[in-house]
């Protein structure tokens, strides 16, 4: 006599968004300990306290599992809806140290820098963790600072590549923080230690891109 599977749990519900939720923070913590190649997807249903189907059909494959881990942690850098608008140099500023300081908050999350370990730990055994935190992690952080770039270019505020301008203030902001975060030698930013490394980049970043057509005089 056959037996008929248990009912799997139907997304969009919201039993399925918490075992969703589940799932990718089970998924994460294995990542970090067994690393992503010695990782199971039994392993992590085991540890989410699902079944395989239902590990399956809320997420999908342990490729999967990974870009969720990556965006869940990813979707924290888009921009504030509260960001204001760089109408003046001024306002400018302040975007950009509002920027800066969600940036280094989240970046130096000891989740976000156990994400970026697991990625250079995996480089050749599973390059594709690597590309994933490049195409999701990474990008969303330039996303949303060009996006105030283009504005403030726009304006006439700024003159150069919204591209360029925005690798160009992440490097202020960051330094070599995330090599010594990487590495264990540096400490994360205190709130205190965070707003003055903001507010200091977007000085620094202004007196480099003065307004459009001060730099010629």
């Amino acid at each position: 006599m056959s037996t008929a599977s248990p009912p799997t749990v139907r997304p969009g519900t919201l039993e399925a968004t918490t075992l969703r939720g589940r799932i990718i923070d089970a998924a994460f913590a294995a990542f970090m300990e067994r690393g992503y190649a010695a990782t199971t997807t039994l392993e992590i249903a085991t540890r989410a306290r699902v079944s395989k189907r239902e590990l399956y059909a809320l997420v999908g494959n342990k490729h999967a599992l990974l870009i969720a881990c990556i965006s869940e942690r990813a979707r924290r850098l888009h921009i504030p809806a509260d960001l204001p608008a760089p109408g003046d140099r001024d306002t400018l500023r302040r975007a950009l140290v509002s920027y800066g300081a969600q940036l280094l908050r989240e970046i130096s999350d000891p989740a976000v820098i156990g994400v970026f370990r697991l990625a250079i730990a995996e480089a050749v055994r599973a390059p594709e963790v690597a590309r994933a935190l490049d195409t999701i992690g990474r990008e969303a952080r330039r996303a949303a600072v060009r996006h105030i770039m283009v504005r403030a270019r726009a304006s006439g505020l700024i003159e150069g590549s919204p591209a360029r301008l925005a690798d160009e203030i992440g490097g202020l902001l960051l330094g070599d923080l995330m090599i010594g975060l990487l590495l264990g030698v540096a400490a994360r930013p205190t709130s205190r230690e965070i707003a003055e490394r903001a507010k200091g980049a977007a000085a620094a970043f202004l007196q480099l891109h003065p307004p459009q057509g001060e730099a010629m005089r």
